[in-house]
């Protein structure tokens, strides 16, 4: 039980629980995650009203959601060295900040490049610093043991916000139009702020604790004479892998090029694509927010059975599972031409849409180490969104000289299935060694 310090103690909770403080922690990053995530997305629900109220091209427009998606992943690995250095609780609220100021200039929007700077650079960079890069640095930062479970409970709130967040636009445009929507979902990011100010802390030493572990030892931290900043400094760091140690490692590239991919079918393609591409085909306003809804639970569950089979099984046969399923699921989206269809493919595309975070972030943290999981992981999620840049473009632009989305959805179900061989392929040894430490002065 999480049992409150004393005042002579040191730091303590702000809140006495019955539990570990690093759940609580898990729960504010969830609810900012998913608030930061869903956001950045919305744009996928403005195609086809910005098409009619502007008369944009396709490709115009989602060339803004893709600069979104590249700033993004470009935003990772500065950000990773920012959690490094500083923590996550003012990378939440800077982060948190800036996407509420770029929903309140996309209100204000009338030309093309208005919707690149609001939408593609300001909520893109915004949404950069409540990327997975944060789920990561926040599971190292808390958890001994659970970690890959925590890593599935925070990556699904970032990947369910996608989902969740898209239906619910696509309803609220419908009653009031896609600029007063701007309005409800500023309130959700000052909601998330506001948690953010009152329960965030760094890291477990701020509360006065140890990071979670099962048994003894997973409460309070050891007290001693010494401030609480001098007794974490007596603690063994471990090593700081830079970049340029990382990417002498196999593993880095096989990482980034798995991840690559997942930002390219996921983010890139259906994240983007498959809303516009569902109500062309004739299917109603209401099948398709249904259908995204069931994609949103269906893809907390897979990500949190993930998270679950991480801590259990090889990782590498996980992300070999999960693309295969993901791109046989993209051959089966070129013959969907009905509601059940469309619904089976929801199903079984959830299940697997952020299931690749926990086994690539274990298999990172493993490699590089905590001390580095931030800096590290940024530059392999830039990677996922880079990928995810390149898809967003291309079906965009296939879709403007095809007239459809069926090349593109074939194409990404070839990719899927190279990313699980990506996943079979990498060979990290067991236990991983850590690397030299960084010398000074090498790139982080």
């Amino acid at each position: 039980m999480n049992q409150p310090a004393s005042p002579d103690t040191g730091p303590r909770p702000p809140i006495p629980l019955p539990f570990h403080y690093a759940w609580l922690v898990v729960a504010v990053t969830f609810f900012a995650s998913f608030n930061g995530a869903g956001i950045r997305v919305v744009p996928t629900v403005l195609i086809l009203p910005l098409e009619a109220e502007f008369g944009w091209a396709r490709s115009a427009i989602t060339f803004g959601i893709s600069i979104n998606l590249l700033l993004y992943g470009a935003a990772a690995p500065v950000v990773g060295w920012v959690l490094d250095k500083y923590g996550p609780r003012r990378v939440m609220m800077t982060s948190l900040t800036l996407l509420s100021a770029g929903l309140l200039g996309t209100t204000l929007v009338s030309q093309l490049w208005q919707f690149w700077l609001t939408w593609g650079v300001m909520v893109g960079l915004g949404a950069g610093g409540m990327s997975g890069v944060l789920s990561a640095s926040v599971a190292h930062r808390w958890f001994n043991a659970r970690r890959g479970l925590a890593v599935g409970i925070l990556s699904s709130g970032s990947s369910s916000g996608q989902i969740v967040f898209a239906p619910f636009m696509l309803l609220i445009i419908g009653y009031i139009g896609w600029r007063l929507g701007s309005y409800v979902l500023v309130a959700c990011t000052v909601a998330a702020v506001t948690m953010v100010w009152l329960l965030m802390r760094d890291k477990p030493e701020d509360v006065g604790l140890e990071p979670y572990n099962e048994g003894i030892g997973a409460e309070k931290a050891p007290v001693t004479d010494k401030p609480a900043a001098k007794q974490e400094e007596a603690k063994p760091a471990g090593p700081v892998i830079g970049i340029r140690d990382a990417i002498k490692t196999p593993t880095f590239w096989l990482l980034c090029g798995v991840f690559s991919i997942c930002g390219g079918t996921a983010n890139g393609l259906i994240g983007t694509h498959l809303i516009p591409h569902a109500l062309e085909e004739g299917f109603e306003v209401a099948t398709v927010s249904f259908a995204f809804a069931l994609m949103g639970i269906m893809n907390i569950i897979g990500t949190l059975f993930s998270g679950w089979l991480t801590d259990r099984v090889d990782p590498r046969k996980l992300i070999a599972a999960v693309f295969t399923l993901r791109g046989l699921a993209l051959f089966y989206l070129t013959l969907v031409d009905n509601t059940s269809g469309l619904l089976i493919f929801t199903v079984i595309y959830g299940l697997d849409w952020f299931a690749t975070v926990p086994p690539v972030v274990t298999l990172a943290g493993q490699t590089f180490g905590k001390q580095s999981i931030g800096r590290i992981y940024g530059w392999i999620f830039l990677s996922h969104q880079i990928g995810g840049f390149a898809m967003a473009n291309a079906g965009g632009l296939l879709y403007d000289y095809v007239g459809n989305y069926q090349l593109a959805f074939f194409a990404g179900g070839w990719m899927g299935l190279m990313a699980a061989a990506f996943g079979l392929s990498i060979r990290p040894k067991k236990p991983m060694p850590p690397l030299a430490p960084t010398p000074a002065g090498a790139a982080a």
